[in-house]
């Protein structure tokens, strides 16, 4: 619904000011320039759409092989002494453990087809031991606060965008997007026990949150000391190991469960066509609303109010080109998409706004829609803090973009 409201905005917003400009400005070129982007919109849509297809099924297939060889699994098993302690109103041994692990997990390898209808199902077991069926209870608002701030290890779909659009390196996003993902992740954990009044000064959780920050901060220090074009070659050549190296890994652990994992990959691989053709109307839906709004100079109107305003309080403004894909995130994730896209098509795929808008897509999720969906599953009517824990997750992965990306580009 809120997408909805978005969406018609672009057009009445475009509308007015176009109109504005014709009238009173004698822009007579306004007119034909909107006409002319719903067009080149909506055929850049499908151009991009039907152009994800191979590397989706790709992908797709080998995502399929990691889920089917156990690799999800092994993360919950992983993940079972911290997820414990964040959840401790959920009884021992209760099988609703066991989904948020595999949810969790599975999120963080990219599975959207496997995470949603396992986050579903932990959703219902924990409606299980809610005893005020409309109201959240504390482990589904933490629960639902580590998948907004969107905690994942494989930024698949950037990458295949960012290819599309032409980047020399699709990778070199991967290390500032992980890195910025885990600060949301973060921050929504910390905000959220706080709320919650958990505990996290437990020799389990200070080893982990603190060793994760430890690594995070390596990371930061040992880029911090190189110059932006050795951070560059280095990030990109560990993106690139790391991912050929998870290829290799799920190919391993499949062969290791004695599965085909060729079939395997098949099976994976035809659902990359038809996620292709599923996206196609969002994408040309918000694309065609964005390149109007675009055309009418709406776009440049509420980027050179917020450049100065940044620049009246003393802040250097080149990160305001990716906003709008900061801003959409939260609402819509097609809709955020769609702002990456035209950002990369505006300014360019390797640019700094361009990859920091693929940044901004890859450091947090789509926290309304996420809200929405799987409380609407359960009848909950009553969200309590779910909401506010989840914005300053956002929020955080935001801020940390910024900042990361000034550091590599």
């Amino acid at each position: 619904m809120v997408l909805y409201y978005i969406w018609i905005a672009f057009f009445l917003i475009a509308f007015v000011i176009a109109t504005v400009r014709l009238v009173f400005m004698g822009d007579v070129e306004v007119f034909p320039a909107m006409m002319n982007s719903t067009f080149d919109s909506s055929k850049a849509a499908f151009e991009i759409s039907l152009g994800l297809t191979g590397v989706l099924s790709l992908w797709l297939g080998i995502m399929k092989i990691g889920e089917k060889g156990g690799v999800v699994n092994v993360l919950a098993k992983v993940l079972s002494p911290v997820f414990t302690r964040l959840f401790p109103d959920i009884p021992k041994g209760h099988p609703v453990t066991g989904s948020i692990f595999m949810n969790v997990a599975a999120n963080m390898l990219g599975l959207d087809n496997a995470a949603t209808p396992l986050g579903l199902r932990a959703m219902e077991q924990l409606q299980e031991l809610n005893t005020k069926k409309d109201t959240a209870t504390n482990p589904m608002i933490m629960f639902l606060v580590l998948n907004t701030s969107g905690l994942t290890l494989i930024p698949v779909s950037i990458m295949v965008y960012r290819a599309q659009m032409g980047a020399a390196q699709p990778t070199d996003i991967f290390v500032p997007i992980l890195l910025a993902t885990f600060f949301s992740t973060l921050a929504g954990i910390v905000v959220t026990s706080i709320y919650q009044r958990i505990n996290l000064l437990n020799r389990t959780m200070l080893l982990t949150l603190g060793g994760m920050s430890a690594v995070v901060a390596g990371i930061i220090w040992g880029f911090a000391q190189m110059d932006k074009a050795q951070m560059n070659v280095v990030s990109t050549s560990v993106a690139n190991i790391l991912l050929m190296l998870i290829i290799v890994v799920f190919i391993l652990a499949g062969m290791r469960k004695k599965l085909n994992v060729y079939d395997a990959f098949i099976e994976g691989a035809k659902e990359g066509f038809t996620t292709a053709v599923r996206i196609i109307p969002y994408l040309v839906a918000i694309l065609v609303g964005i390149g109007v709004f675009r055309a009418s100079g709406a776009m440049d109107m509420l980027m050179d109010g917020i450049k100065w305003l940044v620049s009246t309080l003393g802040g250097n403004t080149d990160f305001v080109g990716a906003l709008p894909t900061a801003f959409m995130k939260p609402l819509s994730g097609s809709g955020a998409r769609g702002m990456m896209v035209d950002a990369m098509t505006t300014y360019g795929a390797d640019s700094f706004v361009g990859r920091l808008a693929c940044v901004f897509q890859g450091s947090t999720d789509t926290t309304f829609y996420i809200l929405a969906v799987y409380f609407g599953s359960v009848g909950i009517r009553y969200t309590r803090h779910a909401v506010a824990c989840g914005l300053l997750a956002d929020l955080a992965g935001i801020v940390a973009a910024i900042a990361i990306c000034y550091m590599f580009f």
